[in-house]
């Protein structure tokens, strides 16, 4: 399946490796060390090396001073280019219009920023992301519980709240069409140590709680092992965001905890991103909006989640 999302032809000029890339230096900035993350550096990292530039990696720890301070780091280096998932919309530009200026490529993965002035954007759509999972739990509802739901959700607005919008959107959109749906509790938590505790929390204050969904990687771990603590196996089911060989697992796992999440390609995206950079200082023109199709895993697919599987081990 990931072999299908190998898009290095929708970016457009990209498919020769530029001569001149030996020499340029080109940031990657990341927010947080999760699967995710990790593999879009990995992804960074074997294009950067396959052309022979060298790549500063940086993470923020999503702190927007931070990421605003290497930012500034980055540009006083006089890196070429500067590879970012901006932690706002907003309040990233300004920093970022400062490297622009300076003649730096900007490139965004992941998250949008509201400026003109980046190269390109590659990623897929936040909003068909949590769609995907809507429409697994909404076919869940339909099928299994009769047509009512009482759901709860796991977010990150105060960490990316453009993002975590347009997730949890997506999913409200599709999740309502599985019948009566009542979203109960909506909460911040997208590391898994604290999705367990704002879970269990949920679940004790509204005991009718029977779906759960979860706007990213962290807080669909921490969801699946809130169910389990509980010993809820089988009256609170868990969709998620994100892939990684943790969640293929829980979707394999006879519990039935975890039913559905939907994953990106993000080696593909850190790759496309480093093609794109090095594109553009090549003078080569370079799509705007690059959209990587998301990648709906359930457990009533059992041969795509094992080969979902296969292909994260290989990232090891």
């Amino acid at each position: 399946m990931l072999k299908k999302l190998l898009l290095a032809s929708v970016v457009l000029a990209m498919s020769a490796t530029p001569s001149f890339a030996a020499g340029k230096t080109i940031a990657g900035i990341v927010f947080q060390q999760d699967m995710f993350f990790r593999s879009i550096q990995l992804g960074m990292q074997e294009e950067a090396k396959a052309n022979g530039a060298t790549l500063l990696e940086a993470n923020s720890d999503s702190k927007p001073e931070k990421e605003s301070n290497l930012v500034d780091t980055f540009v006083a280096r006089g890196v070429d280019a500067i590879i970012i998932s901006p932690l706002s919309a907003k309040a990233s530009v300004r920093a970022l219009q400062k490297a622009d200026e300076k003649g730096i490529k900007v490139i965004l993965y992941n998250t949008p920023l509201d400026a003109t002035f980046p190269v390109t954007s590659i990623g897929s759509s936040d909003r068909d992301v949590g769609q995907n999972s809507g429409r697994m739990a909404a076919n869940l509802i339909k099928e299994k519980l009769g047509g009512t739901a009482h759901v709860a959700i796991l977010a990150f607005k105060s960490q990316n709240p453009e993002q975590s919008g347009n997730r949890t959107g997506g999913f409200k959109d599709e999740v309502a069409k599985g019948g009566t749906v009542d979203v109960v509790a909506e909460q911040d938590a997208w590391l898994a140590e604290k999705a367990v505790a704002v879970a269990s929390d949920i679940m004790t204050a509204h005991p009718e709680v029977n779906i759960i969904y979860a706007a990213n990687e962290g807080g669909t771990v921490g969801a699946v092992q809130a169910v389990r603590k509980a010993g809820k196996q089988g009256k609170v089911f868990v969709f998620g965001t994100d892939g990684s060989e943790q969640l293929a697992n829980f979707l394999l796992d006879p519990d039935g905890v975890l039913v559905g999440t939907t994953a990106q390609a993000p080696v593909d995206i850190g790759r496309m991103a480093v093609k794109a950079a090095l594109a553009s200082l090549d003078g080569k023109p370079v799509d705007k909006d690059v959209r990587v199709p998301a990648i709906p895993l359930s457990r009533n697919d059992k041969p795509a989640v094992e080969k979902f599987l296969e292909d994260a081990k290989k990232l090891k």
